[in-house]
């Protein structure tokens, strides 16, 4: 059975994407001379990968239904694919596969209370809960103090604040993220590898498909087929209140019976700077915004 168009075109413009980065050098080949398009022929990656060239030329095309393991990984090792591009690769001949494709993975319900005490228990890291659609779905009260033009933004949709549609879609945005192009790349990195695990996902169609509308960046950096699946590093953002302050933040998989993704994310100050100065400021008046919704609660 053929594979849907839109996986084909997924699975081409992957392959064809990684092909072309790649150098006859960096693969051991001479590189000849008449090169009419930068990156590999489709012939050197065949060799490479042990296969035909009119074989390889059909798996560029989308043609992955049936193509054993053991050649897609010959394929990722042609192509240098690091680690989520392999995952990556293997979930489109995943999606490619009507017979064993999985249901879509449940709405996200209400947080339990145990994963938002623990959330709640952690003091001088800013944490927040997001799915694969990069939605957030809880929070500590210094994660909302620290992001606030995020949770403030007018593109919180149904109460629910989405680190992509901030990005793209709030002018704010670019103030707020100091190095804003590298957190967009980030950010479609993420989705598109959420989009290879859960091709079945409408919510996260309509979200990419929103965004491909309506942001121009957004399409320039989707078209790069750029994948990633763990958000961690440096990251320095211009807080309204405290000014600049710089964090480093890593994440977690956060295990769930019903198979929802739901990844943890903590962001902290080092230990003896100003940042973590301005993280302590912004955790008083975290604390005392929460005291006084409490004092005038029922």
């Amino acid at each position: 059975m053929d594979t849907p168009s839109s996986n084909r075109d997924d699975i081409r413009d992957f392959l064809v994407s990684r092909r072309g980065r790649l150098t006859p050098e960096q693969v051991g080949l001479p590189s000849g001379t008449r090169r009419r398009v930068p990156g590999l022929r489709r012939e050197e990656v065949a060799v490479l990968s042990g296969v035909s060239t009119e074989w390889y030329t059909r798996l560029e095309k989308g043609h992955i239904s049936g193509v054993s393991e053991e050649v897609l990984t010959a394929v990722a090792r042609a192509l240098h694919l690091d680690d989520d591009e392999r995952a990556y690769l293997f979930d489109l001949a995943k999606a490619a596969r009507p017979t064993i494709r999985r249901a879509p993975r449940p709405r996200d319900g209400a947080i339990q209370g145990p994963v938002q005490w623990l959330i709640d228990s952690v003091g001088m890291s800013a944490v927040f809960l997001r799915n694969g659609r990069l939605d957030v779905l809880a929070t500590n009260a210094l994660a909302r103090a620290l992001h606030a033009p995020l949770f403030d933004s007018p593109t919180v949709v149904g109460g629910r604040a989405n680190f992509a549609r901030f990005h793209f879609l709030d002018p704010d945005a670019r103030d707020f993220f100091v190095d804003w192009e590298g957190g967009a790349s980030a950010t479609v990195a993420l989705l598109r590898a959420e989009a290879g695990r859960e091709p079945d996902d409408r919510a996260l169609r309509e979200l990419i498909g929103e965004l491909s509308t309506s942001s121009r960046d957004f399409t320039r950096l989707w078209s790069s087929h750029e994948v990633r699946t763990r958000h961690e590093g440096l990251k320095v953002l211009q807080h309204p209140v405290v000014g600049s302050i710089e964090l480093t933040y890593q994440s977690a998989e956060l295990a769930d019976r019903t198979r929802a993704a739901r990844t943890l994310n903590l962001y902290t100050a080092e230990p003896g700077t100003p940042h973590e100065d301005r993280l302590k400021l912004l955790s008083s008046w975290a604390a005392a915004d929460v005291a006084d919704r409490d004092s005038v609660t029922p």
